[in-house]
């Protein structure tokens, strides 16, 4: 019955991360790109100095600071698809897909921007000077104001479907996963009992998300840096190391863009289509732009213009998917572990190895526990949100208690069906918030066009 179910699950997945799901997706980000003017452009210099502070105001409703929210939401993008699904991507659509996964990653910095510029502009912060926002909020308080129609229709069942679907995310790929993943990788490389890294994970998650976004902001703000700059420096040794060869893989990685990917040794070949179709893919799941979740993260930021945490936004799909995926992409092609039988996270470990003997067996497994560790309480966050917004205050310590006994049952369950079935509601999650994103597409445009005249032109 479970093996029947699973197979289920699996073709499900199969349909809604199809190329309908990728059109969407890599169309929506074009789009907002032609259609806010570039804002990855002109917005990118601005977005560095309000991240910097040059434009903090203490007073500013929220809860913290840009450079902080930024953290917190690259905290649950910047995980093991930065390692594993970057290897999967190219095992299965060859080098070509580094270039499609960057050019996407290119356009999910529009549609990041669009879908937290909106979160902030329709956020609430209560007496406490907590913040409720993110899509669910977009969903019913800015279609009642903009798309009284749709509205009427729809009523919130749109709202409380988006935030239905990124509960169960929240608990199974987004936890009971990432806890399964480290938990084999450490019992792999330094044979450590799955149940005693999940009762580890569990208690460390549940120290941070106790207490709530200002901690997991604080933590990040920690974690990510030093995560981010130790896995860039270590990909920067190997692909320093191959050098002389790494103008011959940027022609292939080009070529291959075009045309597909020839068989190479044990390699069976890629068609245009599966290369297209794999990069694009990558980008999307890496960064999650168009699925809306960081917003919920970002929204927590202190200022009173939307605009301006939107601009701080577009940089994590810059950062999570054009620097930190391609590096990864990089190291894979320049060693050309590819065209082995490895794939995933051994595939990666075995393109640090080849440098330095037995260096990824004790940093692949030190990497992918951070990159988990940190989208985990991240995850959490955008579940507790979504889990008042449905069920009201009183259900966030349930919830908390819930999440961290999924991380311990995810380190020692074959969990399969379970990520499955949250891989397809981090899916659904798409559908209500891209359409937010297209009806309200003019609010937006007044919102960012407004901002720049009123702030940004006169600060330069």
């Amino acid at each position: 019955m479970v093996e029947k179910l699973n197979t289920f699950l699996e073709i499900l997945v199969g349909y809604l991360w199809g190329l309908p799901m990728v059109v969407l997706l890599i169309g929506g980000g074009i789009f907002f790109t032609f259609y806010l003017g570039g804002i990855q452009v002109y917005g990118f210099k601005h977005a560095l100095d309000v991240v910097r502070g040059k434009f903090d105001n203490k007073s500013d409703p929220g809860e913290l600071s840009h450079f902080k929210a930024l953290c917190a939401a690259l905290s649950g993008t910047v995980g093991l698809g930065n390692i594993a699904g970057v290897a999967v991507a190219i095992k299965v659509g060859g080098p070509g897909a580094t270039f499609w996964m960057i050019l996407a990653g290119v356009a999910g910095m529009a549609t990041k921007y669009a879908e937290v510029t909106l979160s902030l502009k329709y956020r609430k912060v209560d007496d406490k000077g907590i913040v409720h926002g993110g899509p669910m909020y977009v969903l019913s308080e800015g279609l009642k104001e903009h798309a009284p129609g749709l509205y009427r229709f729809f009523g919130n069942s749109l709202a409380q479907f988006f935030s239905f679907c990124c509960i169960l995310a929240s608990l199974g790929a987004a936890n009971m996963f990432q806890a399964n993943q480290v938990a084999a990788s450490i019992e792999r490389s330094f044979n450590v009992d799955p149940s005693i890294v999940g009762a580890v994970l569990a208690l460390m998650t549940g120290a941070v998300i106790v207490g709530g976004i200002k901690r997991i902001g604080t933590v990040a703000g920690m974690l990510v840096p030093f995560m981010g700059v130790s896995y860039v420096l270590a990909c920067i040794v190997i692909i320093g190391a191959h050098f002389s060869h790494l103008p011959e893989v940027i022609m292939q990685i080009l070529n291959d863009a075009f045309s597909g990917t020839a068989a190479v040794g044990g390699f069976a070949g890629a068609a245009l289509r599966t290369v297209i179709i794999q990069g694009i893919r990558r980008a999307v799941f890496s960064c999650e732009a168009g699925m809306g979740s960081a917003a919920i993260a970002h929204s927590a930021v202190k200022t009173k213009e939307p605009a301006s945490e939107g601009t701080v936004a577009l940089l994590e799909p810059f950062i999570d998917t054009v620097v930190i995926c391609t590096m990864t992409a990089l190291v894979i092609n320049v060693t050309g572990v590819w065209q082995g039988d490895l794939t995933g996270v051994a595939m990666t470990q075995a393109a640090l190895d080849s440098v330095i003997p037995g260096f990824g067996v004790y940093f692949i497994p030190f990497a992918v526990s951070l990159f988990a560790f940190s989208t985990m309480i991240s995850w959490s966050y955008y579940g507790e949100r979504c889990t008042e917004y449905l069920f009201g205050e009183g259900s966030i310590l349930l919830y908390k208690v819930i999440f961290c006994i999924s991380a311990y049952l995810g380190a020692i369950w074959a969990i399969d069906p379970i990520l499955n079935f949250s891989d397809s509601c981090a899916a659904l999650m798409v559908i209500p918030n891209m359409l937010s994103l297209f009806v309200l597409a003019k609010v937006l445009k007044g919102t960012t066009k407004d901002y720049f005249e009123r702030v940004v032109k006169k600060s330069s």
